[in-house]
């Protein structure tokens, strides 16, 4: 059950709307700890009318595309959380903080949706997985993949040619060092 009914916050949202006082004030008056949870119903409440109000029943599932989307917006631009959900139609604007973390934590692939549940165990003393032959495993080929691959492949490149020439550099500082040692042990015969 949601803290506060539907009624109560249509009520604060109307009281703030009428000019009975701001953010603050309400939130003392009708016991509220957080004013930012008023500031959070009058927009959506502005933006999406009663519907904004309303605790939602069911859990949206938004695309990848759209998470992607949402979190390049956010990324590019300089909108807070909440504009950028009211704008898109999100009515709870920590789905976008979310969103965002786990794709600075991740990368796109974060944003992928996931099977939810315990991952089947394998039953070991069924014979039938071992007289199936090995299927083939499919190779994501989508263009943001391929792309993730090539700047892979291009550092380990770049990596590669670095250790190279810092072999080569060390050998040639040895030979260096070694055709001193021989030529200060030649002087030190003539020497003697």
């Amino acid at each position: 059950m949601s803290k506060y009914s539907f009624e109560f916050k249509k009520k604060v949202v109307l009281a703030y709307l009428n000019g009975e006082g701001g953010y603050g004030y309400l939130s003392k008056t009708y016991g509220i700890p957080a004013k930012r949870n008023i500031e959070q119903w009058v927009h959506n409440y502005q933006t999406f009318g009663d519907e904004g109000l309303l605790r939602s029943r069911k859990n949206n599932i938004y695309s990848f595309e759209k998470k992607l989307s949402v979190v390049e917006l956010y990324l590019s631009s300089e909108i807070s959380y909440q504009d950028l959900a009211l704008q898109e139609g999100i009515t709870n604007p920590s789905l976008i903080v979310n969103w965002v973390n786990r794709f600075h934590a991740a990368g796109p692939d974060a944003l992928r949706p996931r099977k939810k549940g315990r991952k089947k165990t394998l039953d070991k003393s069924d014979n039938t997985t071992q007289s199936k032959p090995l299927e083939e495993t499919s190779v994501d080929t989508s263009a943001e993949h391929v792309r993730e691959l090539e700047d892979e492949l291009l550092k380990l490149r770049i990596e590669n040619a670095f250790l190279k020439e810092l072999r080569r550099l060390r050998l040639e500082d040895e030979a260096k060092t070694r055709e001193q040692l021989g030529l200060s042990a030649v002087s030190e015969d003539d020497s003697n």
